[in-house]
């Protein structure tokens, strides 16, 4: 796995340690299994971060942070993937979770013009709220699993490629 450039794009500690909505986390924010770099925390970050990704709240970051520590997950990584859900692929992602929500309840789809104001949102969220949420879970769901078991596989596949490399340069390869 490219270890190198995950550390090179993820934040700093000390700067996510000090981040105002992190800071309800306290002391937790100190476990050393937050901040580690292998096959089994990346995986984990994956998991949680695509899955809250896919939550249709304010803060997703925060919950993100929560889920880290919860599952002992790569806390940078777990926050940088929720950044996925941003003003511009929100509306396409949660269209598709709303879509495969109605698909799955057996439901029409409701047409509805967009306006960006808060009583549009609530009255249109009045007439799919089911549809969207059943939609953003199972979505949410399938990604967090696609995500942890690519990333143990795409790792366990670099880390044999590796070996064997290594292996063939010395000629110790049976």
């Amino acid at each position: 796995m490219p270890r190198r450039l995950l550390k090179k794009i993820m934040p700093d500690h000390k700067k996510i340690r000090e981040h105002k909505h992190l800071r309800c986390f306290g002391t937790l924010l100190h476990n050393p299994a937050l901040w580690h770099m292998n096959r089994h925390s990346v995986a984990k970050a994956f998991a949680v971060g695509l899955f809250f990704a896919w939550v249709p709240v304010p803060f997703q970051m925060v919950l993100a942070a929560g889920g880290a520590i919860l599952f002992h997950a790569n806390l940078p990584l777990s926050i940088v993937l929720v950044w996925l859900t941003n003003p511009l692929t929100m509306p396409p992602m949660f269209y598709g979770a709303y879509k495969l929500g109605a698909w799955l309840l057996g439901e029409e789809l409701q047409h509805f013009e967009m306006e960006l104001s808060f009583a549009w949102l609530q009255h249109e969220m009045s007439l799919i709220w089911a549809p969207f949420l059943i939609g953003c879970l199972v979505l949410g769901i399938v990604s967090a699993l696609l995500g942890f078991f690519g990333i143990q596989i795409a790792w366990r596949r670099m880390v044999v490629k590796r070996w064997r490399k290594r292996h063939l340069r010395h000629g110790r390869l049976s």
